[in-house]
């Protein structure tokens, strides 16, 4: 009888950890624009569904960028967020402690834009010129990489630090000179503001990145799990329905139906979810920036630090093989 109550205990230390997981009474994550598949998981209900039984209470905040869904994280106020790859590795870098298991697109999200009328024909122009972009954000790394291209640094222009849609309104109203933009504010303004696409980089804009605190993930591997399912349930039903996303995207974020066409069908790829060694290559080859332009201390290990972020493994048994 000891024999077997022993054997009884050691098959329990051995139970899964999401077994043992104490019920989850909230789960707080966030939606944002530039994801257009939190808008379809939100505005379908889905993950209401799938957590009904537990009993666990689902909140949704909305993050108008990277910065703010960052912010959250660290802060504790959400479990899940979702941001720029590089943003993401620049705040892990900084202390934030998040691992990302999931990719909820590949975008174009962000380019350097001008009026239409505007003087400024090349990058190097900018030099001496009011800029607006969002700290913490794609868009602004993107504008610093960018700049970087031309030999030029941050303190080479006048950086006007303003969240997204407060960019967009200050390059409209001629208070700044050229904006790092964001979809879909970016495309309404090229669409119905005639802005112009100064320099576009597909390479320059980092994945979309679903991001994890670390503690939530050890604690609810479970919960966890199950949003990266759902995810994939909007990121299939994104896929085959563009045009009805897009219609969520324009409801969500009061913008025309062309310009959410604009930001799903021709800006953003949603096929590759799983984190991976391209994911990982994208980061490194971006990094440098973070070091030049001093963003993180001196002698931080930023090789380390990428792949404490990426995690290639967790969400590979619940991802669609074939899209």
């Amino acid at each position: 009888m000891q024999r077997r109550t022993l054997l009884q205990l050691a098959a329990l230390a051995t139970l899964p950890r999401l077994a043992l997981a104490a019920p989850l009474k909230e789960l707080r994550l966030d939606y944002a624009y530039y994801s257009p598949t939190s808008l379809v998981l939100r505005h379908f209900g889905w993950l209401e569904e799938a957590f009904k039984a537990d009993g666990t209470d689902i909140k949704w905040v909305l993050s108008a960028g990277s910065n703010r869904a960052l912010e959250y994280l660290n802060a504790g106020s959400i479990d899940i967020g979702s941001s720029a790859g590089l943003a993401a590795l620049l705040a892990k870098a900084n202390g934030n402690p998040i691992t990302t298991p999931y990719i909820f697109s590949r975008p174009e999200w962000t380019a350097l834009v001008v009026r239409k009328d505007s003087p400024i024909k090349t990058l190097a122009d900018l030099k001496g010129k009011k800029v607006a972009a969002t700290k913490g954000t794609d868009p602004y790394l993107f504008l610093l990489r960018s700049l970087a291209s031309v030999g030029l640094k941050r303190s080479d222009i006048e950086h006007v630090s303003l969240q997204h849609a407060d960019g967009r309104a200050a390059l409209e109203q001629g208070q700044v000179d050229a904006w790092a933009g964001l979809d879909p504010h970016m495309a309404a303004s090229e669409l119905q503001g005639g802005a112009r696409l100064l320099y576009r980089n597909v390479a320059f804009n980092t994945y979309g990145f679903l991001n994890v605190r670390q503690a939530f993930l050890a604690e609810q591997p479970a919960a966890v799990a199950k949003v990266i399912q759902n995810y994939e349930r909007a990121r299939l039903w994104l896929i085959a329905n563009p045009v009805a996303g897009a219609k969520i995207l324009s409801e969500e974020a009061k913008v025309s139906l062309p310009v959410a066409l604009l930001q799903i069908k021709l800006r953003s790829d949603f096929s590759n979810p799983q984190p991976s060694s391209e994911h990982v290559k994208a980061l490194q080859l971006a990094a440098p920036i973070l070091r030049d332009e001093a963003l993180v201390k001196p002698g931080t290990d930023i090789a380390a630090v990428i792949n404490g972020l990426v995690d290639t493994r967790f969400a590979q048994p619940y991802i669609a093989r074939k899209t």
